[in-house]
């Protein structure tokens, strides 16, 4: 096949891609469940790993063979899901030890469901608002602060954690506000 070359249409829905998608949400609970029962741990490490991994495979295949709507869709919302859903676990699990993950897990909600309407009510009109280089880094510095207070080599090191949430709260914030401008430009050209 070469480059740049369809496999499935836009309007697909059962595409590989799609199904790591649909994998990655299916492993989002059973991640979280790990955080709050077990939140140091191999086996909550192993889970979130394979949900890390399907997330960046399945860009690779969508890329290779077509993008889609429902996959445009479904994507970010498994990775709210993961984010949001681990953060909080890990809010929960540890309420003293994690109290300063309460504030980047406030600002990261309330960016992802204002981006979630200002997306929606652009697509509305027409607008679309591709996912940046910088928000796919972003997602990956949010796992990253995960990670790193899940894996027993370094989750006692508390302070690891808590410096890449904060650095992944002000790239959510950023990459917000680069995605409004993005649809306001957009927005002014389609005038």
């Amino acid at each position: 096949m070469t480059s740049g070359q369809r496999t499935y249409g836009e309007s697909a829905l059962l595409t590989p891609a799609n199904l790591m998608t649909a994998f990655r949400l299916a492993v989002a609970p059973v991640f979280i469940y790990l955080i709050l029962m077990h939140r140091i741990s191999w086996w909550t490490s192993a889970v979130g790993v394979l949900a890390a991994a399907s997330d960046y495979f399945d860009g690779i295949v969508a890329r290779r063979h077509g993008t889609t709507t429902s996959g445009a869709f479904l994507d970010p919302l498994a990775d709210k899901v993961i984010v949001l859903g681990s953060l909080y676990a890990l809010i929960l699990a540890r309420p003293h030890g994690l109290s300063s993950f309460i504030a980047p897990a406030i600002i990261i909600t309330v960016r992802e469901a204002w981006m979630s309407v200002y997306r929606s009510r652009s697509a509305r009109r027409g607008i679309s608002i591709p996912a940046s280089k910088l928000a796919k880094w972003k997602t990956f510095v949010q796992d990253l602060a995960i990670a790193l207070c899940v894996v027993p080599v370094v989750a006692h090191h508390a302070w690891l954690g808590e410096v890449t949430i904060w650095v992944a709260a002000v790239m959510t914030v950023y990459t917000g506000w680069q995605y409004y401008a993005e649809g306001r430009r957009r927005g002014a050209r389609a005038r």
